[in-house]
């Protein structure tokens, strides 16, 4: 089965955003993928607040999302809508992620469980939790590639949650990102790869790339890693589209060679000495 990577530089203007997901959709259809994966943060990148707030809407009035849906339904495609900044409960948004099926309709939604507030030894300072709130469940849903466990960026550290996911039977595990260059360097790799490997999936991660509208540089390298470890697709820095085939028989190969699954047990209460 084929897989499409939508590789982005997003920027400020929702409109624009929405035409290059529009054009990736159809150009993956065309080449014969089932399902198109698109970074976080897909409609709108912008860290200035003042600037992006009128261009935030709520998830019914959000026209990236109506036009993604409409996309979706017109070439016949899955899509993962990797994340929207929408506007959430409580004057906080969300970082939400939607399955879209080739019938434009909403199979699964999940919101960001970790966020992302941090000092980087380059300076850069994020604070997501300042305007995000977090969310407070995840999701697996089945696709035309098998059950899809998603989760966003930074909970990609955090590796209870892949446990959470791959015992809830996911197959796959979505991980869409606008990681920072420093971390990106230093950590992209070898975490999805070890995802991989401790949940014996295939890990999909479309991610943001280059010098972005709102000063921000990301890391790219959106990856596909097969659950031996192995990267079928890395995308280097440039933007753009990528493919990868997905091979369901590597699937029970890995889980059959070392079946982790079947061996974890319930974690002790942890006694410090």
């Amino acid at each position: 089965m084929k897989l499409a990577l939508l590789q982005m530089t997003g920027g400020i203007d929702p409109a624009v955003n929405a035409q290059t997901i529009e054009a990736a959709i159809a150009e993956a259809a065309a080449a014969g993928a089932v399902m198109l994966f698109t970074p976080e943060m897909s409609g709108l990148l912008d860290q200035d607040r003042a600037r992006a707030a009128d261009k935030l809407r709520a998830e019914d009035e959000d026209t990236v999302l109506a036009r993604v849906r409409a996309a979706a339904a017109r070439h016949g495609l899955w899509v993962h809508l990797g994340s929207l900044s929408l506007r959430g409960e409580g004057g906080k948004l969300a970082n939400r992620g939607f399955v879209i099926d080739s019938a434009g309709q909403m199979r699964a939604r999940y919101d960001k469980l970790h966020l992302f507030d941090v000092d980087l030894p380059t300076g850069e300072r994020w604070r997501e939790s300042a305007s995000y709130g977090a969310g407070d469940g995840a999701a697996v849903v089945e696709t035309p590639i098998g059950a899809l466990g998603l989760s966003i960026c930074y909970d990609l550290r955090f590796a209870d949650l892949y446990r959470a996911l791959s015992d809830a039977g996911a197959e796959l595990l979505a991980v869409p990102a606008a990681f920072t260059r420093p971390t990106g360097a230093a950590h992209w790799h070898v975490l999805l790869r070890a995802r991989a490997i401790e949940a014996g999936a295939f890990v999909i991660a479309a991610a943001q790339t280059g010098e972005h509208e709102d000063g921000r540089a990301t890391f790219g390298h959106s990856l596909v890693v097969d659950p031996w470890g192995e990267v079928l697709l890395d995308m280097g820095a440039a933007p753009g589209l990528g493919f990868a085939e997905i091979d369901r028989a590597r699937l029970a190969e890995v889980r059959a060679r070392v079946p982790v699954l079947r061996h974890r047990r319930p974690i002790p209460a942890v006694v410090r000495a």
